[in-house]
């Protein structure tokens, strides 16, 4: 069918989410599995917005442990003693993040390779610190217990399938808001900056700029994220967020394909659902990953799905769009 990336894009991921898996979810009645679809497409949100900042724009970063825990300890710290609701939550946290973001962008993108992701580093590793030592403030070790679950317009929503429905909602929203920067002129340009910066400045783009801005836009929403999982989990501590869960992302991000959305969506849901089929080998999960990192970069260079699929696949469904077909008449 001419037309079957673009059904596909538009219809496909949304059935899938929000009818398909609810359906199997319902069948099986478990709360279990309904939990692991939460994490699923939380991690997919996790994955689908660093690759927007490492696959488009080319800067690898380790932070993102800072971003979904400065979410996540927003909504606790604020829900818990204030009583504030989950969309409250989520204003404050993302603007709180667009906050961070820009002042730690301003600063971080005039580092290149290697320097950038050692910066980022650092700050994850900040970040677990001060929220396992800062007890007046996050509750040190112990973290934050009895997170309300999430609250929309006065009426609460407790159990694992309603959870799922917002948890499906709010990733439908990020991918949409990634897929639209990522295959746009922004996304262009954003491409231009990482193969060739002094072309790119030659041809009037503010480079530095546009990775503030893009720097910004992943935190956001790996903030959003992070207060879903806090109102999901209804529980947030400093082991929630080590170094390891960015590193982690990373790898969803590496095995699915650096700069492909679809293949970040595969990797998100890799990085959640092997760990769950190898759980009865305890720590040996973290050599799993390992190897499958390993093996990945040296037989799929470019992941399961490779950028260059992805923009030839959404570049077609784009052709064949009705605005596109109008567009040419």
């Amino acid at each position: 069918m001419r037309n079957a990336p673009s059904i596909i894009v538009r219809l496909g991921v949304p059935l899938a989410l929000l009818v398909v898996v609810p359906a199997v979810l319902a069948l099986l009645d478990s709360a279990y599995f309904g939990r692991i679809a939460q994490l699923i497409l939380i991690t997919v949100i996790l994955t689908a917005s660093l690759n927007l900042l490492m696959g488009t724009a080319g800067l690898l970063a380790l932070d993102t442990v800072l971003f979904y825990g400065l979410g996540a300890y927003t909504a606790a710290i604020l829900s818990v003693n204030y009583g504030t609701s989950f969309l409250a939550d989520m204003a404050i946290a993302i603007t709180l993040a667009g906050l961070v973001g820009l002042l730690l962008g301003f600063a971080l993108v005039r580092l290149v390779s290697i320097f950038f992701a050692v910066a980022t580093m650092a700050l994850a590793i900040s970040f677990h610190t001060i929220a396992l030592n800062w007890d007046g403030l996050t509750r040190g070790a112990m973290g934050y217990r009895g997170i309300p679950p999430i609250r929309i317009a006065g009426y609460e929503i407790d159990g694992w399938f309603g959870m799922y429905l917002v948890t499906a909602i709010a990733c439908l929203i990020a991918l949409f808001a990634v897929h639209r920067l990522t295959h746009s002129f922004y996304g262009n340009a954003l491409r231009a900056v990482r193969e060739d910066e002094e072309t790119a400045r030659s041809m009037g783009l503010s480079t530095r700029g546009l990775r503030t801005e893009v720097y910004v836009v992943h935190g956001i929403i790996i903030a959003g994220a992070g207060v879903l999982y806090a109102h999901t989990n209804q529980y947030v501590g400093p082991d929630n967020f080590v170094l390891l869960e960015s590193v982690l992302v990373l790898t969803g991000v590496v095995v699915g394909g650096i700069g492909s959305l679809p293949g970040a969506v595969l990797g998100g849901v890799i990085m959640v659902v092997l760990p769950e089929l190898l759980r009865d080998i305890g720590n040996l999960r973290l050599l799993v990953f390992g190897v499958m990192l390993f093996f990945s970069i040296l037989f799929l260079r470019r992941g399961l799905l490779s950028e260059v699929w992805a923009l030839a696949w959404f570049r077609r469904a784009a052709a064949n769009s009705p605005w596109a077909r109008r567009r040419a008449k």
